[in-house]
């Protein structure tokens, strides 16, 4: 398996597309729509150096939760990729979050399957006193291990709702350290967000899939959103990979672009469900 395969494996799970997943948190404080959504995913363009020519499969998340109960996020991607001798590999990785309404705990657990074998297994919980104050991991698996991380850090929900608020200040760049419990839970990320400006409802000119007319995303203002993922030791400009998305009112993403650099995926919303919300009591 190439290093870039072995890369896509390890980021997808617990960084891309929970990534993603995790902005529908960021209307939790006004009238966030507790839905599941499922997305087409194809691949965009590689170079010959990926030596992948091929990526088909679908991802599915499901987010629900309060800001008194938390949030929980499940997801699931599947996919087939081919390499550039033909041969196939079926990957599915799978994922499950919750986070508290006031950013004091996260808890994370992940699975990745190559060919239908169990391979990584992630599991943990993040804790700290307060929202800005150093944050306590304790790691069950793969291997038992604690850690703090010192310094602003922010849990995906945290990072999504003070994302928001920059976007709707009409600020264009949001930067930020994120803990996510990718990369078998040792990685702290700092992020670069690009806001664009806000899309007004009804001038959506690129058009809305079959799931989107439907569920009238195309009356709800929206923002382009683009967010990279860089390795804080190495001063790197180029991302490890950014993730580029049309982030709606009620939560709802679309338009999803996963690039890698070598290449990219392409994800297509193909299915929308808005299920019942829970008020807080």
């Amino acid at each position: 398996m190439t290093s870039t395969r072995r890369h896509f494996l390890a980021m997808v799970a617990f960084g891309a597309a929970c990534a993603l997943a995790h902005q529908a948190q960021a209307f939790a404080a006004s009238k966030l729509a507790p839905h599941r959504a499922i997305y087409e995913m194809t691949l965009e363009e590689a170079r010959s150096a990926s030596g992948i020519t091929g990526i088909d499969g679908r991802m599915v998340f499901e987010f629900t939760g309060s800001a008194c109960d938390g949030y929980s996020l499940n997801m699931r991607m599947v996919t087939q990729m081919t390499d550039s001798q033909g041969q196939t590999s079926l990957t599915d990785l799978r994922s499950s979050t919750w986070e508290q309404g006031d950013g004091k705990k996260f808890r994370f657990q992940s699975a990745q399957y190559l060919n239908e074998k169990l391979g990584d297994v992630t599991m943990g919980r993040a804790v700290r006193a307060a929202p800005k104050e150093a944050v306590n991991v304790k790691l069950s698996q793969p291997s038992r291990a604690e850690l703090d991380i010192s310094g602003r850090i922010f849990f995906p929900t945290q990072h999504s709702i003070a994302l928001i608020e920059k976007a709707l200040e009409g600020k264009s760049v949001f930067q930020a350290k994120i803990y996510d419990g990718s990369e078998k839970g040792r990685k702290v990320y700092e992020t670069t967000a690009i806001i664009g400006a806000k899309v007004k409802p009804g001038s959506d000119k690129g058009g809305l899939e079959p799931a989107a007319k439907e569920k009238k995303l195309g009356e709800l203002p929206s923002w382009p959103v683009s967010i990279g993922y860089f390795e804080p030791t190495t001063g790197d400009l180029t991302p490890s990979y950014q993730i580029d998305f049309r982030l709606y009112e009620n939560g709802v993403s679309r338009e999803l672009l996963i690039d890698y650099g070598d290449f990219s995926i392409h994800g297509t919303l193909t299915s929308l469900e808005y299920l019942k919300e829970k008020e807080c009591k």
